[in-house]
C-alpha cells in the first residue's frame, strides 16, 4: 500500500535569516519568471538590521481559514494540510488573503488571483543559511 505524505514549509530558525530574499526569487523562478511578484514566501525587515527579519510561509493548516471563507470553493483542502487553488473558480474577492492568520496568502497582481504555496520546496535549496526546510505535515512542533 502506497502512503503519500504531504509536505509543508517550516522556518527552522528566524535568527539565521539575513534577508537575502533568495528563497523568494527561487519561488518566482518556478513559474519561469524573474522578480519577486509571484513568490509565495515573503521576507521583510523586522524594523532595522539589528532586529532581524520576518519570514512568512504557508503553515499548511489542518483547518485552513483561507479555504473556509472562499465563496466558490476555489481553495480545496490538500490532505493532510494546506490548500490547492483551482484558478478557474476564483472570483478575485481576496477573502482568502484577509483570512490567513499568518499572512501567507499573497495576491498575484498579474493574474488577479491568490498566490498559494504549492509546497514544492524549491525555495529551500536556495536558502544558504538553512532558515527554511520542507518536512512532512504533522512532523515537528513548530507551526509558527
Amino acid at each position: 500500500m502506497l502512503i503519500l505524505k504531504a509536505n509543508r514549509l517550516v522556518v527552522v530558525d528566524y535568527d539565521l535569516c539575513v534577508g537575502c530574499q533568495c528563497c523568494m526569487f527561487a519561488c518566482t523562478r518556478r513559474f519561469a519568471e524573474a522578480g519577486l511578484s509571484r513568490s509565495t514566501i515573503h521576507i521583510k525587515s523586522a524594523g532595522g538590521f539589528e532586529r532581524g527579519f520576518v519570514v512568512t510561509v504557508c503553515k499548511a493548516c489542518s483547518e485552513p481559514p483561507c479555504m473556509k471563507v472562499c465563496p466558490t470553493d476555489a481553495l480545496v483542502f490538500r490532505k493532510p494540510g494546506g490548500v490547492t487553488l483551482i484558478p478557474s473558480k476564483c472570483i478575485m474577492c481576496k477573502n482568502c488573503v484577509d483570512a490567513c492568520t499568518v499572512g501567507a496568502v499573497f495576491w498575484d497582481e498579474e493574474v488577479n488571483k491568490p498566490a498559494i504555496c504549492v509546497y514544492c520546496g524549491y525555495c529551500v535549496g536556495y536558502c544558504a543559511y538553512g532558515v527554511i526546510k520542507l518536512q512532512p505535515v504533522g512532523e515537528g512542533e513548530d507551526r509558527r
